[in-house]
């Protein structure tokens, strides 16, 4: 019995049943032991859930993507935006540690890897935790949204259905009143919802940067 088997069956209590999934008896029937064998690694939930959510933010920032800073935070957000659509417990794990222990193991990790890329930017010094919390605020946020939206959907419900449902619904909307969703109803129809993620991304950077989206510059 090692750490990092518990952790692993821990994760996949998680992602089967979520947080309530997750009891020290349903993890020793899965891993067919006793409970002073997992106490002795992890000494109760809220560590094992630390750890599980450690262990899944570590391996979707594990990017391997080089290049300009811009292309890998794109790349360390997709990452953990694809990694909160597959673990759809791990959005409100990062929110409660974001708010009540932003200084434990698995918040500082992605603070640090995205602000390492906003200061290579090139940007003032100044700007560098306003420009950060804006990027991981929004990844929390839109993945987090994102993952909501994909649990509604795997109830049986068919996405493209879904959408075309609520698009004709915005276009029957008063002109008057709603002349703004009326105007944006045949985009949200047919709208990939990695590449809206990632284009909220851009819009961050180019604000950050005053280089045009995708990291280019104007000539």
């Amino acid at each position: 019995m090692s750490r990092e088997r518990i952790v692993e069956a821990a994760v996949e209590l998680l992602d089967a049943d979520g947080e309530r999934g997750l009891t020290f008896r349903t993890l020793t029937e899965r891993l067919a032991t006793g409970p002073g064998a997992i106490y002795w690694h992890v000494p109760n939930k809220g560590a094992l859930l630390d750890a599980a959510t450690a262990s899944v933010v570590a391996t979707a920032m594990a990017v391997e993507v080089t290049g300009s800073p811009q292309r890998e935070i794109r790349a360390i957000a997709l990452g953990l935006f694809e990694a909160i659509e597959r673990h759809p417990w791990l959005s409100p794990q990062l929110a409660l540690r974001l708010s009540r222990s932003p200084w434990s193991s698995v918040t500082p990790r992605i603070f640090e890897s995205i602000g390492q890329r906003v200061s290579a930017l090139g940007v003032p010094e100044s700007t560098w935790f306003t420009a950060t919390s804006a990027l991981v605020h929004y990844i929390f946020g839109a993945a987090g949204q994102n993952a909501a939206n994909s649990q509604v959907l795997g109830l049986g419900v068919d996405r493209a259905e879904f959408l075309r449902a609520t698009a004709n619904a915005w276009e029957e909307l008063d002109p008057g009143e709603f002349p703004f969703l009326r105007s944006i109803a045949d985009e949200a129809r047919d709208h990939d919802d990695r590449e809206q993620f990632l284009t909220g991304i851009d819009l961050i950077l180019t604000g950050i940067t005053g280089a045009e989206p995708g990291g280019s510059t104007r000539p």
